[in-house]
């Protein structure tokens, strides 16, 4: 018999599993709940979740699960023609959503679950179903799209039990932990590790529907212990922080917060820290690798960095320069590149994007660059594609450059991107929020000057009132 995914719902008991906004569930209700629901969903092909940060999600994740049907979760403020293409690719044949939601046209053909069933909540847990194969594929999990149309990244069950098991062992997560965080539920972050995360270990979640210190103190008072968020909530809370002390002292009673989704500034790292007592651990994984990194629960912080490979993956930095031999030395720029059991098993029906995406010896390449830093851990500077700037001869990355800005009082945001130079090849262009009265161009230029390298300066400073973001608010600097 395969090993469980979610072993806490075999013999499931009263302790509380799944908090949300518009209700909860024990496990042994959540059992009964998914377990009726798996029913509906046996011999289905794929199932698409109309993913809101909602009860009837999770339970539809699960029960899928239980079914041994793949779940294709949909981002509810995905555009139209995006959602098109996903329907038609991943062609999933039923759709789950919450009794209340209005879906758009590309899902109302598709035959229509509840979610879960409220009145059979209360009644006894019938046998689940049997536990499908480890390399059965459990979820579909589609890409931003930002070189093209979004692939959908197939992730297996034992892909998703090998990744959980491992930060469990960075993050010493155990079923007492009960995790309290307000990310979307259609993506790994929120979704993988926000939801199957604490049912796998036999603990709880509590979703906040929304990310606030007034809401986050709450949980924690009321036994939250680890914390998910991404950069933006954090450096919102660390706003509201700094003039509520009480909410302050009750967060910094949970053991651990996580960061994620994008770099958490040195600023906020800082913040956070002075207002609760808590550093923020970060860590590192793209949607087809789930997590690859992660600070870990026992060491000390090290801002700027996205901890060590988890156990039983591998990280190299492959050289940036036109000699693939050249070392990749201390303190060096390099391309990140992976493999290790949680990395998805290809994209579906792209066989040629699955090739493309490996080097010839088999490590995915993330389009990612890093650096090692003396502790062993790993430092992202961007992404090869928007991040790597080209000037001067030298390469530079775009986020280092973001840091030094973002340590000047006077700017609130900031990202850089290169911009075509006849001279230079790219010249590094600063795109900044200002917080309060804007600072001067040359004032900021100066900062960076004196921070980082010379030719690490921008060359130009243009100031706007917000940074394009995506939904997991990472900046879109294609739209820069």
């Amino acid at each position: 018999m395969s090993q469980p995914l979610l072993p806490a719902l075999l013999d499931p008991s009263d302790r509380p599993a799944l908090t949300f906004p518009d209700g909860e569930l024990t496990y042994a209700q959540l059992a009964t709940a998914a377990t009726e629901l798996a029913g509906a969903l046996a011999g289905r092909a794929r199932v698409a979740v109309w993913a809101t940060p909602t009860l009837p999600t999770a339970v539809g994740v699960v029960a899928a699960l239980m079914a041994g049907v793949p779940v294709v979760p949909i981002n509810p403020r995905i555009g139209e023609r995006e959602l098109e293409h996903v329907v038609s690719d991943a062609a999933p044949d039923t759709v789950l959503a919450a009794p209340d939601a209005e879906l758009p046209a590309p899902l109302t053909h598709l035959s229509r679950e509840p979610g879960f069933f409220r009145e059979r909540v209360g009644a006894s847990c019938s046998a689940p179903p049997h536990e499908p194969a480890p390399d059965a594929p459990a979820f579909v999990i589609y890409t931003s799209g930002t070189t093209g149309p979004p692939k959908g990244a197939v992730h297996t069950r034992a892909a998703i039990a090998a990744n959980l098991d491992a930060l469990a062992d960075v993050w010493a997560w155990t079923d007492r932990d009960r995790l309290a965080h307000a990310l979307p539920l259609f993506h790994v972050h929120g979704l993988v590790l926000g939801v199957l995360g604490p049912l796998r270990r036999g603990g709880s979640l509590h979703h906040l529907g929304g990310f606030d210190a007034a809401g986050l103190a709450a949980a924690v008072s009321s036994g939250a212990t680890m914390v998910f968020g991404v950069p933006t909530h954090y450096h919102r809370l660390a706003d509201e922080l700094a003039a509520d002390p009480d909410a302050a002292a009750a967060i910094g009673r949970a053991r651990l917060l996580v960061s994620g989704s994008a770099a958490l500034t040195a600023v906020d790292h800082a913040r956070i820290e002075k207002a609760t007592g808590l550093a923020v651990r970060e860590r590192y994984g793209l949607t087809e690798t789930l997590i690859l990194t992660a600070a870990r629960a026992d060491d000390e912080a090290e801002p700027g960095t996205v901890g060590r490979p988890l156990p039983g993956t591998e990280v190299r930095l492959a050289p940036l320069a036109a000699d693939p031999d050249a070392p990749v030395g201390d303190d060096e720029l390099g391309a990140v590149e992976v493999r290790g059991p949680g990395l998805f098993s290809g994209y579906l029906n792209r066989p040629d994007a699955t090739a493309a995406a490996h080097t010839p010896d088999g490590w995915f390449a993330t389009g990612d660059i890093g650096r090692w830093t003396l502790s062993g851990s790993l430092a992202l500077v961007g992404r090869m594609a928007s991040d790597l700037i080209k000037s001067g001869g030298y390469k530079i990355g775009a986020g280092e450059i973001e840091n030094a800005l973002l340590e000047y009082p006077g700017v609130a945001e900031a990202a850089v991107i290169g911009v075509p130079d006849d001279d230079l090849g790219e010249r590094v262009v600063a795109v900044v929020v200002p917080a309060g009265e804007p600072p001067t161009a040359r004032t900021l230029i100066d900062h960076v000057a004196a921070l980082l390298a010379p030719h690490k300066r921008p060359r130009e400073i243009r100031f706007v009132e917000a940074l394009p973001r995506n939904d997991m608010g990472k900046v879109q600097k294609r739209r820069l």
